[in-house]
């Protein structure tokens, strides 16, 4: 009989957790996604605040929200774990987090974000970026800028909704600076 492997740790973690605070969320009428687990602009006096920053990408709106990051991140993340490592992939989402809370507070003073997505698109990034060769550029990398990162700004423009395109744009930003740097890191 065959064991289950817990082949990616990071991801499968990160998952766990957002799962638990969806059902923490349940449980206390959304008073803890509210005060540790999406980001808005508040005093840089409070302790929770900086919680919020990094915290933000565990929370998720309902279990739809939870069930369409949770399915990319389950698609794309194991094999960006594998290629680039669990301690970097686990950098790279902290600093992912960390920016997308930063520039929302910054940006959309009178919102509140919570969810994956940035980190979704920070792996679609990362992604996009294997088999890259020395003193060139992906084409894997273009295409995914261009249709994500495209749509992402066509939507910021011109459709009015619930979507923070910043933070997916963000996450494409961080997945394709870190992964040159992880990539010119590891070579030199």
């Amino acid at each position: 009989m065959k064991k289950i492997q817990y082949n990616s740790p990071v991801i499968l973690t990160y998952v766990l957790l957002c799962c638990g605070v969806l059902l923490l969320d349940g449980i206390t009428g959304g008073r803890t996604t509210n005060l540790c687990f999406c980001v808005y602009r508040s005093s840089m006096g409070d302790a929770l605040t900086y919680v919020r920053l990094l915290g933000h990408v565990l929370g998720h709106a309902d279990w739809q929200h939870f069930f369409n990051n949770v399915l990319y991140l389950l698609i794309v993340g194991p094999s960006v774990e594998e290629k680039y490592g669990s301690k970097n992939l686990l950098i790279a989402m902290l600093v992912t987090a960390f920016i997308s809370g930063a520039a929302h507070m910054v940006l959309s003073p009178n919102a509140a974000l919570l969810g994956a997505s940035g980190i979704v698109f920070m792996l679609i990034f990362l992604a996009s970026l294997s088999g890259m060769k020395k003193g060139g550029i992906p084409l894997t990398l273009i295409l995914v800028a261009i249709f994500y990162l495209g749509q992402e700004i066509y939507s910021a423009i011109f459709i009015s909704d619930s979507v923070s395109q910043i933070t997916h744009i963000i996450g494409g930003i961080c997945g394709t600076v870190l992964g040159f740097g992880m990539y010119h890191g590891k070579k030199g």
